[in-house]
């Protein structure tokens, strides 16, 4: 059936009569003093009028034939959310609702499981959970499929509109439905929704002189936070090494990147980003004071550390700043802007990709650890110091020389082997340095 406009409805007809003037002047016959100046203008400029006569024919045909009534207005926003989701996983258009709904995840408290989400391989997939939350708790991982969110399939939602299902009103139930790596059927999940907040830096002494530094995501102070932990380790003598825990971080605000990584060195780069406009291109440069320039550092990773997260992990790696422990991380180098509309409404675009100092792009790619080790449990073993000794008995015999006190062990060691292992990582490395001096 040929196309009519006259039949269209209006909002398509305006739709059409905007594209097509435009099309049609572009290939309108050129002066020829004009033909060679203008024509690498118009093979940019050029628009598909066959396929804008198309779309305008489906338009036609749905609102024709479709079993149900559909607003002009709702068929040309779905239109645009499939032009931005067929682009890549992050890139959607929000309404009003999904505008408040990323203002409240930037300003960290909403009401949710604390799940942070993506598309992988056409499927709704963890990226990671947040610390302290009902995901976290109930233990998904990084990597699990989510198959529905109560008795709905994942597989034709939007990364959007997945997100909107699973978060509520604090006190409501959610049941996720989970296909793990390894594991031969689903699992159901039930979770409780809560008010997440959450907390972006945590810090304490693993044990005397060896400092644990955990972020578990980047926010706007979290830079801030970062420098406060480690003058509160250092408080009562300086550190010795340091574990950085960036596992299961899932990235957020660039600049808090910058400020973490920043903390740690005094000179060079620390990310650049490059895409088709000018002011999509950055770089972004260590400055001189920092509270942390020579300390000794592990940066633990896995495959739920992304965006932001492995912003830092590849500048402190490209930089020889430490060593880089755990897994291969998720591999999200890309840059999204936030776009407002003249509607109130929104696009989020991926606009730059993210590389590390020596150039390495992080888009799915991620970062390698400079040691794998992968995820397990440390068993308490002779000589660990978390076994009981002839000392640790109420009573024992004294001996004449006993001097030494026993340094307090973290709890987190009992049940974190990668943890274990980067704690006797800096070990060695304090026990070589010590003889290097000597």
């Amino acid at each position: 059936m040929p196309l009519r406009p006259a039949a269209l409805p209006i909002a398509m007809r305006r739709l059409v009569s905007a594209l097509l003037p435009a099309a049609l002047l572009v290939l309108a016959p050129l002066p020829a003093a004009a033909q060679g100046q203008s024509q690498s203008q118009s093979q940019e400029d050029d628009l598909p009028v066959a396929e804008i006569q198309a779309f305008a024919e489906v338009f036609e045909r749905i609102k024709r034939a479709y079993v149900e009534e559909v607003e002009d207005a709702d068929l040309l926003r779905n239109g645009m959310r499939g032009m931005l989701s067929e682009l890549d996983p992050h890139s959607a258009y929000l309404d009003s609702e999904e505008f408040e709904s990323l203002r409240e995840s930037t300003q960290g408290e909403f009401g949710g499981v604390g799940i942070e989400v993506g598309i992988e391989d056409g499927q709704l997939t963890v990226i990671t959970p947040i610390d302290d939350t009902p995901a976290s708790r109930a233990d998904l991982q990084s990597r699990d499929k989510i198959l529905r969110i109560d008795d709905t399939p994942t597989d034709r939602l939007s990364l959007q509109e997945a997100v909107n299902l699973m978060r509520g009103d604090p006190g409501t139930e959610i049941r996720l439905t989970i296909l793990r790596q390894d594991e031969s059927a689903p699992l159901e999940v039930t979770l409780t929704r809560e008010v997440i907040r959450t907390v972006s830096v945590k810090s304490e002494l693993l044990e005397t002189g060896y400092g644990y530094l955990r972020v578990s995501q980047f926010q706007t102070r979290t830079g801030a936070q970062v420098d406060s932990a480690i003058r509160r380790l250092e408080r009562d003598a300086p550190l010795k090494g340091l574990v950085l825990d960036l596992r299961n971080n899932p990235g957020g605000v660039l600049q808090a990147a910058v400020d973490v990584a920043d903390a740690f060195l005094d000179e060079g780069l620390i990310v650049y980003t490059e895409g088709r406009l000018p002011d999509s291109e950055m770089r972004f440069s260590a400055g001189r004071e920092t509270v942390a320039a020579d300390v000794p550092m592990v940066i633990l990773i896995n495959g739920g550390s992304a965006s932001a997260a492995e912003i830092v992990a590849g500048a402190l790696q490209d930089q020889r700043r430490g060593v880089v422990m755990g897994t291969e991380s998720f591999g999200k180098g890309s840059v999204q802007q936030i776009m407002p509309l003249g509607n109130g409404e929104g696009l989020k675009l991926t606009t730059a990709l993210y590389f590390t100092p020596d150039g390495r792009s992080i888009q799915a790619q991620g970062i390698e650890p400079d040691v794998e080790v992968i995820r397990g449990r440390l068993e308490v073993a002779e000589g660990s110091g978390l076994d009981v000794r002839e000392s640790d008995l109420e009573g024992h015999l004294r001996s004449p020389d006993e001097q030494r006190t026993r340094s307090r062990i973290s709890e987190r060691l009992r049940e974190d082997y990668q943890l274990g292992e980067a704690l006797n990582l800096l070990k060695a490395l304090d026990v070589l340095s010590q003889r290097r001096g000597g």
